[in-house]
């Protein structure tokens, strides 16, 4: 009986720890599968929801009666970044009606507080730094399942549970084609490869610390995943902060070692530096003088990367024209499409492909991929026309749609100055607890922590160019990481615990 009463003893003081590790594999492991779709979207209220709502309540009466803390540093940025984002989900709801279907700007607006209150959870558990390292050590387990999960994928047919578009998001069991790229337990290739990079820094961090072998080869899958990934912006994030850390800290005989590795398996896979070489294009295009279309002779594969409508003019045109048989084939495929509608009869075919021939010009130009395109000519400039419309408030969360693919014209579009200042509040203050913390601990703890700063730059890197905030795994992660390191490094402010 005394047995059972210790168990349960220990259970109560340890429940939202538990709770807490339960869930750090259950986020990034289970598959973006729908537990009820949400009208007039594809956003989805998922299992993971359900388990977060069981950790909150428990957590909550394990709050009131004493058994888990809140840092209290965080409670007023926290609050006052929240509030923005309410008070713009209100006014552009019922004032300026900029939110078209305000149950969904509800769902955005409290999917910061979900994705959030992760930090306050985590950092809640770490009374010590035996707390911390157990913790952590878990994060690691389930970063080794997911690499494990991708390879699977690409070697073993695995199947996968994406959302990259509104037909996917109903929770299709996919089996990817041998180009695909990778998405392993994730919702898309990009989210997986915001994660990795996240991670990387903080495994090379422990490895270097500890100098156990597990960290070195878990590194090694990391990036040969992310690799698979295809991942431009990612890689370069990863490129950037690890080289960065790796200088910062002095190890460049190590450093060596990483850049050979990566080039190594850059080769070896090979389709990431295909993606780069199709991200910019030399390429003569037509161009209607009358209506601006852009017209650019290519074949679309599911291996090709298509080049996209923006360009920029060449200085030096070459003369002659070497595009007949493209501006031929335009011609055709104008006059049947105007034909079909009723446009024009069949007695004005002559004069409107003579008007056409002429009004299409060939143009020496620089391209950019599709995804930069559309970045450039629509998500990007949609974002800065609605914090234009509400330089202090924005437009309201959801009002961009799912994607804007950048962090940044994002927080500006939709949260406007008051929320996007707020947020980068919190993000400062994260980590300069954390640099602070890190001072007067021997070199081993501050490794650690800076495994966590240039993870962070990693993750902030992508931002400008993935919405990376906003992806539901990553962003569990992140705050539940950002909690623990927070947890660990004010135990160090506040006593000079020796112990593990």
């Amino acid at each position: 009986m005394k047995k059972l009463s210790n168990w349960l003893k220990q259970l109560d003081e340890n429940l939202v720890k538990i709770l807490l590790i339960g869930f750090i594999f259950f986020v990034p492991l289970w598959p973006k599968l729908p537990f009820k779709m949400v009208n007039y979207t594809y956003v989805a209220i998922r299992f993971d929801d359900i388990y977060l709502a069981i950790l909150v309540f428990i957590f909550l009466i394990q709050l009131l009666r004493k058994k888990v803390f809140l840092n209290k540093k965080f409670i007023l940025p926290f609050v006052i970044f929240l509030s923005a984002i309410f008070i713009s989900f209100f006014w552009n709801s019922y004032v300026s009606k900029n939110i078209e279907f305000p149950h969904l700007g509800l769902l955005h607006s409290l999917r910061r507080v979900e994705y959030m209150i992760m930090f306050f959870i985590a950092s809640s558990v770490i009374k010590t730094k035996k707390n911390f390292w157990q913790v952590i050590s878990y994060f690691f387990i389930s970063v080794l399942l997911v690499v494990l999960y991708g390879l699977g994928q690409k070697f073993l047919n695995f199947p996968a549970v994406q959302t990259m578009n509104p037909e996917y998001a109903k929770g299709y069991v996919l089996y990817l084609t041998s180009d695909a790229r990778i998405s392993s337990t994730f919702g898309g290739h990009y989210d997986l490869a915001i994660y990795l990079v996240m991670a990387i820094p903080i495994i090379l961090s422990f490895y270097l610390a500890k100098i156990k072998k597990f960290y070195l080869y878990l590194f090694i899958g990391a990036l040969l995943i992310l690799l698979y990934t295809s991942s431009r912006s990612s890689f370069i994030a990863y490129f950037v902060a690890t080289i960065a850390f790796l200088l910062f800290i002095r190890k460049f005989k190590f450093l060596i070692f990483v850049l050979i590795l990566t080039a190594g398996l850059m080769f070896t896979t090979g389709e990431i530096t295909k993606r780069f070489l199709k991200t910019f294009q030399v390429r003569r295009i037509l161009v209607d003088d009358r209506t601006g279309a852009v017209y650019i002779g290519q074949t679309i594969t599911t291996k090709e990367l298509p080049a996209g409508s923006f360009y920029v003019k060449l200085k030096n045109q070459s003369k002659g024209d070497n595009l007949d048989k493209f501006r031929n084939q335009i011609v055709r495929e104008k006059v049947r499409e105007a034909t079909l509608s009723g446009e024009i009869s069949f007695s004005e075919e002559e004069k409107y492909i003579a008007t056409l021939s002429a009004n299409l010009k060939p143009i020496d130009t620089v391209v950019s991929d599709i995804s930069m395109a559309t970045r450039f000519q629509i998500e990007w400039p949609r974002a800065i026309n609605a914090f234009k419309k509400n330089p202090l408030l924005g437009t309201g969360p959801s009002s961009l749609t799912e994607a804007t693919d950048g962090d940044y014209f994002r927080w500006l579009g939709e949260f406007g100055l008051l929320g996007t200042i707020t947020f980068l509040n919190i993000l400062f203050l994260i980590l300069k607890t954390i640099w602070v913390g890190v001072k007067k601990l021997s070199f081993n703890e501050k490794l650690i922590g800076y495994g966590f700063i240039f993870g962070f730059l990693a993750l902030f890197i992508n931002a400008s160019y993935i919405d990376a905030f906003e992806a539901s795994k990553v962003a569990y992660t992140f705050w539940t990481l950002a909690g623990l390191y927070i947890g660990y490094y004010s135990l160090n402010t506040k006593t000079n615990l020796n112990k593990s």
